[in-house]
């Protein structure tokens, strides 16, 4: 039994020891597979450049690596003298520093004091700043920084210098591009404009700005060096630069002195006569540099206040109505069939199908030649040349190798073709007087050049030349001649004819002494929107200007038109070509012997910045300038015009000065451009009613101006006939 008992404790024993045997056999492979996967882990690491999805070096590398991006400054688009009209210009975002870790003078301690000296700069107040200051996060703490909404971003480099020398702590800026126009409201559609994406690339989304965006755009650089855990730079470690390319600049054919004289006569028209729309081209006419052009329904692009997108001297065609009948004689001239001494019967002509076909004048004038029939702007003289002496093929070839039905290919977006596709007898003859065909004011400009150059056509055009940033010339644009269109034969009868218009005719009201302009007028009904017919209001017309000056060696072309001008003040075309035409000969100088009169009585301004304003005020009111001083300081730190610009005696400059502190002038008989420029320049809020010169204004003469106020300025027009 014994023996039995000793037999079963040798078996337990074994039993266990094989128990044992077997764990550590278990653990042993369990090591071993663990150290496997380890060591396969380890060679998958060693030997490859992606695990799980992510490439290891560009991990790693983002985690030491710092890429900062060196952004390309935007080419800027100059005039012809070198003379800014849209740049690039630093803006900065305001913000404030919220965090203790930053230390005693890198954050904002004193919230009641700061907010307190803000408001005092910013168009916010000391309760809308503390609402910032006292922001916190989702989780109820303290942000690391705040910004300042929309009035904290945008800040211009002298409001910037405003709050720097308020010496506040945790006050800081973000630096940013944006693009700037220097002259607001000035050749707006032809500059357009350039605005922030998302990304924070400076995008052309207009004009000029739009078409050569990618010659403006420039090249980004970089900056990569190694970083530390909180993002800073490690000392004496490499860096890897690549510098950013700027863009290229572009120089216009505009002369900012001529396009100042068209906008001014534009607002002087505004401001006196009633019409829907008025546009005007000027050209040089040796060359076809468009020199200025200008909308009344223009906009700033600063504020991209736009009414319509679209501008009315290239992207709009519109019937051309009597200017056509230079090209419809010109036809017949180089048809050999022209004889304008011949005779017709004025008045009414009946075609084959029976509409009834009329001059201007009902009754006619009786038995009158062609060259007088052209004087008068006779429908039943065109009517007649083409009936007797050509065809729609004629008429037609001829209006295409001017260039209309054609867009010109002028350096400017979205210009139209115009329509000269007539087919049946009434509508080729309307077509010879204008009506029924679709033309754009850069069309007529084309097809001017060829009478003041003997009967070569000249390409428009508004790109003088495209400069890198180095200053390197990559694009020059000069003269272009597209070939004879007429004789010097015919171009000469012309200018003759377009004379008559002006001496004896219907274009009398343009003649200027000493002037010699020569000039055809025009008067188109306007279509229907539904294209049932034509309207029938009194002042549902467009009236237009096609002239040139002088006769004999033409230097201006000049293109306008006017639409719904009001019956009781139709001169409002007729002011505008000659204020434009008396300020542009004196300007270039083109009689040796010029008429003067007392409203061209001119002076060039220069740039004043830093000077001292009681002696640049005393110095322009000698040359007959009204200065208007914005401010209470003694310094100058911007003005309105720019420099080299020419105003006439009277005008009003505008000396911005280094003082904050803006009194309410007495506005009364002021324009309403000049008035907003006022209230533009100090930043105050206000609402306009009307047109015209100010009659009223809800805040009196010489009344502090603050950020609170509200201003409400009433307008009304002056007429002149």
């Amino acid at each position: 039994m014994a023996k039995k008992a000793t037999n079963q404790k040798k078996k337990k024993k074994k039993i266990r020891i094989n128990t044992h045997v077997r764990s550590a056999n278990l653990f042993l492979i369990f090591t071993f597979v663990l150290l496997g996967i380890f060591l396969y882990r380890v060679g998958v690491l060693a030997l490859s450049d992606e695990i799980d999805g992510k490439n290891l070096k560009q991990f790693a590398a983002s985690r030491t690596t710092a890429h900062d991006t060196i952004l390309a400054k935007r080419g800027t688009i100059y005039d012809v003298n070198g003379e800014a009209l849209a740049q690039n210009v630093y803006s900065y975002t305001l913000i404030a520093y919220l965090a203790e870790s930053r230390g005693e003078r890198n954050y904002v301690q004193d919230k009641e004091m700061t907010a307190e000296k803000l408001s005092t700069v910013l168009n916010l107040s000391k309760e809308q700043i503390l609402s910032y200051l006292n922001r916190t996060n989702k989780n109820g703490e303290t942000p690391y920084q705040v910004e300042f909404g929309s009035k904290g971003k945008g800040l211009t480099e002298l409001t910037k210098e405003k709050i720097v020398a308020l010496n506040l702590p945790g006050i800081d800026f973000i630096e940013s591009q944006k693009r700037y126009y220097p002259k607001g409201n000035f050749l707006s559609y032809t500059l357009g404009y350039a605005k922030l994406d998302e990304t924070g690339k400076i995008i052309g989304e207009l004009g000029i700005e739009s078409l050569y965006n990618e010659e403006l755009t420039g090249t980004d650089g970089y900056k990569e060096y190694q970083k530390d855990l909180k993002g800073y730079k490690i000392v004496n470690t490499q860096e890897h630069i690549q510098d950013a390319v700027d863009g290229n600049n572009i120089y216009l054919t505009i002369d900012s002195n001529v396009q100042f004289f068209l906008e001014q006569a534009l607002e002087n028209a505004a401001d006196q006569y009633h019409f829907d729309e008025l546009n005007i081209v000027v050209a040089d006419a040796k060359t076809g540099k468009i020199l200025g052009l200008s909308s009344s329904t223009s906009f700033d692009p600063n504020l991209r206040d736009l009414t319509q997108y679209l501008d009315p001297n290239i992207s709009i065609a519109v019937e051309p109505g009597s200017t056509m009948k230079i090209f419809s004689y010109m036809a017949a001239m180089e048809a050999g069939k022209y004889n304008g001494e011949e005779t017709f019967k004025s008045g009414t002509y009946v075609t084959e199908d029976g509409t009834e076909l009329g001059d201007w004048k009902r009754e006619g004038w009786g038995y009158i030649t062609y060259d007088r029939g052209f004087a008068l702007s006779s429908n039943i003289g065109v009517v007649n040349l083409i009936d007797k002496y050509m065809n729609r093929q004629i008429l037609k070839d001829y209006y295409k190798k001017l260039g209309f039905g054609s867009k010109t290919g002028i350096e400017l977006s979205k210009e139209v073709s115009g329509k000269i596709d007539f087919r049946y007898e009434t509508e080729v003859l309307n077509a010879g007087f204008g009506q029924g065909i679709m033309t754009t004011s850069i069309q007529n400009i084309k097809a001017l050049t060829s009478i003041a150059n003997d009967g070569i056509l000249l390409q428009p055009y508004i790109v003088d030349k495209i400069v890198d940033s180095n200053g390197k010339v990559i694009k020059q644009n000069t003269r272009e001649e597209l070939g004879r269109v007429a004789s010097k034969q015919t171009t000469d009868k012309m200018k003759e004819l377009m004379e008559q218009v002006v001496l004896n005719g219907t274009g009398s009201s343009y003649y200027m002494d000493g002037y010699n302009i020569i000039a055809k007028t025009g008067t188109a009904q306007i279509a229907s929107e539904n294209g049932t017919g034509y309207l029938k209001g009194a002042n549902d017309v467009i009236r237009g200007f096609a002239g040139m000056f002088p006769k004999e060696d033409p230097k201006i072309i000049i293109y306008a038109n006017v639409k719904r001008p009001n019956p009781n003040s139709p001169s409002s075309l007729v002011s505008v070509i000659k204020e434009v035409v008396e300020n542009i000969s004196k300007y270039y100088n083109i009689y040796n012997d010029p008429v003067e009169t007392a409203a061209m009585t001119r002076y060039k301004i220069d740039s004043y910045t830093n000077q001292s304003v009681e002696k640049v005020k005393a110095a322009l009111e000698v040359n007959g300038l009204n200065v208007i001083v914005v401010g209470d300081g003694d310094k100058i730190i911007s003005q309105y015009p720019n420099e080299k610009v020419t105003l006439s005696k009277g005008n009003k400059i505008f000396l911005v000065t280094n003082g904050v502190n803006y009194t309410m002038p007495n506005f009364t008989g002021w324009s309403k451009k000049d008035v907003k420029t006022y209230m533009d320049l100090v930043g105050a809020s206000y609402t306009t009613e009307g047109s015209g010169y100010l009659t009223n204004q809800s805040i009196p003469e010489a009344t502090p101006i603050t950020k609170e106020m509200e201003v409400h300025l009433v307008f009304a027009p002056k007429y002149n006939g």
